[in-house]
């Protein structure tokens, strides 16, 4: 290291996506890095482990990638998903979409490998890249490039507390819990900070979604508690994107609580109908078929009673769509499968009832409210099938201010001295409160890579 009082040159804080590319970007920068992985080495990686693809900008097609994705295309779906009203920077978008064209380079570089744009075992995109193992493999093949530069890796350390005010930066480090335990400081010569959102933190989600959070499972790591998060805000960092706001999706009810990840998602909810606790169809199950149906599914579950819905079939329809990783509810009968459901029986079979009468030709409904306005199909076919389904929580859309050197901002537009941030701590700038598939990790890679480079020139200069 660099000597006293000086642990490091350049902290990272985190172990996902953004965090390693930081990690690797101020390590290539010539800067000596440590960085704190809150999770034991077994769970290292964060979200991002969960993850399958990146959306990049390209003009042409790559080895990676058929067709393009113009520039103009990306910046206009970002700003239709996140919307200048929510405190989006359209200056950092331009820079994130034009620096997401050569992050696949870059990461391949760094030993991250690629599916094959002519391989049809994924679902092809002209807007993302996948990466060939899913996510694990990617969080693998960067810790060992990390590693083999010579970064320090601390697993199980879990930050408690960031010390940002008198000079160079420090944290409080001690064991996952909080316990006082194994509590120790590190200073550095800068510090980023790419530890994510805060929706592991229970505790946060129900004073701002109230009850139906107790209902909610969280698709990624127990580790994002938003500790860091806090700190950065605490000591004057300006707020971008909503505190009441996440990416979340419709996930099997029988998830765990944590760490679910991709496989919970339920695909087939667009086929058959979709139920409350009382048995009453609340919203058109046709009305989304595309990618964006598993946010929207999860922002109506979110607002029914108790945060739980059930989505119900029948044998033939249940033939139409990928089934749960969990095993389907299945009964002879409604009657006898609103029963297994704890639904009241004649309110789901007058439900079933009166959406086969309205079918109509098209695969639509006529005269039904809420109107089922495709992939309408009578649900008469034995034996019946139902998934419970649960609100799946991505990650929370509140973060710091950066910028496009990804430094941390006050609200006067002043830097924290040495401060950078990277990942979904910082992604409200760019995508608002809204979602688009593949862009957090694109975010992550993109401004982690900024964030360490950055951080090393301060450490150095």
């Amino acid at each position: 290291m660099t000597g006293v009082p000086y642990d490091c040159d350049v902290l990272v804080v985190g172990g996902g996506n953004a965090a390693l590319c930081a990690a690797i970007a101020a390590r290539r920068a010539g800067a000596a890095v440590l960085l704190l992985e809150a999770a034991p080495r077994a769970l290292r990686g964060g979200n991002a482990r969960h993850s399958r693809n990146m959306r990049v900008m390209h003009d042409a097609p790559t080895p990676w990638v058929r067709s393009s994705y113009p520039a103009d295309d990306y910046r206009g779906e970002l700003r239709r998903v996140a919307g200048y009203a929510a405190g989006t920077d359209d200056g950092l978008a331009r820079l994130f979409v034009a620096d997401s064209a050569g992050i696949v380079d870059w990461l391949a570089g760094n030993g991250v490998r690629f599916q094959s744009a002519t391989d049809e075992i994924l679902p092809y995109s002209r807007k993302t890249v996948f990466f060939l193992g899913g996510g694990k493999a990617l969080v693998n093949a960067l810790y060992a490039t990390a590693e083999g530069l010579g970064v320090a890796i601390r697993y199980g350390s879990e930050v408690q507390a960031l010390h940002l005010r008198d000079g160079a930066p420090a944290v409080t480090v001690g064991r996952p819990g909080g316990s006082a335990r194994g509590t120790g400081t590190v200073r550095a010569r800068a510090l980023v900070v790419a530890s994510g959102g805060f929706q592991a933190d229970l505790g946060w989600l129900r004073r701002q979604w109230g009850g139906a959070a107790d209902q909610f499972t969280v698709r990624g790591t127990p580790q994002a508690t938003g500790i860091p998060l806090k700190a950065l805000l605490a000591a004057g960092a300006e707020p971008v994107g909503a505190a009441d706001r996440c990416h979340r999706v419709a996930v099997d009810g029988r998830a765990p609580r944590f760490d679910g990840g991709i496989v919970t998602r339920l695909d087939g909810i667009a086929h058959g109908i979709v139920v409350d606790r009382d048995g009453r169809r609340f919203a058109d199950e046709g009305a989304s078929v595309g990618s964006g149906r598993y946010t929207a599914w999860g922002d109506l579950v979110a607002r029914c009673p108790e945060a739980i819905a059930f989505s119900v079939f029948d044998a033939a329809i249940g033939e139409r769509f990928r089934p749960s990783i969990f095993p389907a509810v299945r009964a002879d009968g409604i009657g006898e499968l609103a029963r297994a459901l704890g639904i009241d029986p004649p309110a789901l079979e007058a439900t079933v009832a009166g959406f086969n009468a309205a079918i109509a030709d098209g695969g639509a409904t006529a005269g039904l409210h809420p109107p089922k306005t495709r992939l309408a199909a009578p649900i008469t076919v034995p034996p019946f099938g139902a998934y419970p389904v649960r609100v799946g929580v991505t990650s929370t859309c509140l973060g710091v201010r950066v910028d496009g050197r990804a430094r941390v901002l006050r609200r006067d537009g002043t830097a924290l001295d040495g401060v950078h941030a990277a990942g979904v701590v910082m992604a409200p700038n760019i995508l608002g409160t809204g979602y688009l598939a593949g862009s957090a990790m694109a975010v992550g890679a993109v401004f982690g890579r900024i964030a360490g480079r950055e951080a090393a020139a301060h450490a150095l200069h």
